[in-house]
């Protein structure tokens, strides 16, 4: 069975939920132009009113697309327990909203790098919140998708799991069906270490995947990392047109084969409109046709 693509607004994703000079409608029909097979939605384009929600779901039933999955950023590294409580409650009304389209993947997130919260401190309370979620997940059917990340658009800090060892010391603690990773190879690259290492330490793992390709417009990544606490993205920061940026995709998706991967990738790039993604889509069904059409 090979890999279902989807697609996602990154070069859009103000106009959806800063500025709001586009609808999630405005979209859906857009990206019904792309040849996916589905879109992954973001949090932040959703208005949590019944109405919305049944006519965002008529929509994409009428293009013939599916929603699987729903890219949300909880920050459990909160050091307030209040705000804390709060972005897990999210988490669970997230995780029912992915059931409700239809979905079968919800993003997770460790959390921001807040100063004043240690490693040690951090990874017990992420790992923490994620084991009181996993019996909400089950009973909705959803898997819990752990992606290893740079940085929300809307954070201030970093990720807190953005390194490898930190990453992997909270996966590694989760055992269970309802709980996977969302692989981001260009997110290893920003963290200044090998996507393809981490993808070895983790294939097993991989429930679903970020298709991105990242590229600096100026400077290396050390000028990136000095400009990590400030709100968004730094504007250093490009997502480019996927087969022409950093990442190797003939090793990772050889590595994805032989490990059995055959769920969903969702393209997280073209910030230049669609004809950057209709470039992406054309590489990665290539790609996807040579190392899973056997």
């Amino acid at each position: 069975m090979k890999p279902k693509l989807a697609a996602f607004p990154k070069c859009y994703i103000d106009d959806l939920c800063v500025h709001q000079t586009m609808t999630l409608f405005d979209w859906i029909e857009m990206a019904s132009t792309l040849g996916v097979d589905g879109l992954e939605f973001y949090s932040g384009f959703l208005k949590d009113e019944p109405a919305f929600l049944e006519e965002v779901r008529d929509q994409l039933k009428k293009h013939g697309l599916q929603m699987p999955m729903l890219c949300c950023s909880p920050d459990f590294t909160q050091p307030n327990p209040e705000l804390l409580n709060a972005e897990i409650e999210r988490e669970k009304r997230m995780i029912e909203l992915t059931a409700f389209f239809g979905g079968k993947f919800c993003r997770v997130l460790s959390g921001q790098r807040y100063p004043e919260v240690s490693r040690e401190e951090g990874v017990s309370q992420v790992v923490a919140a994620l084991r009181s979620l996993l019996p909400f997940a089950e009973k909705n059917q959803v898997i819990l998708t752990m992606e290893n990340h740079y940085k929300d658009s809307f954070w201030r800090y970093p990720e807190f799991a953005q390194k490898m060892d930190v990453f992997l010391e909270i996966v590694e603690q989760i055992d269970s069906p309802w709980f996977g990773v969302n692989f981001d190879p260009s997110n290893t690259v920003l963290a200044g270490e090998d996507p393809i290492q981490l993808l070895k330490r983790i294939k097993h793992r991989v429930v679903s995947m970020h298709a991105s390709d990242r590229y600096l417009t100026n400077g290396t990544l050390e000028d990136l990392r000095k400009e990590e606490n400030e709100i968004g993205y730094a504007n250093r920061l490009a997502h480019g047109v996927i087969g022409k940026g950093l990442n190797d995709y003939d090793t990772i998706f050889t590595i994805l084969h032989e490990a059995g991967f055959h769920s969903w990738m969702s393209i997280e790039d073209g910030m230049h409109g669609m004809d950057e993604l209709r470039d992406s889509v054309r590489f990665l069904k290539s790609k996807i046709e040579r190392h899973f059409g056997d």
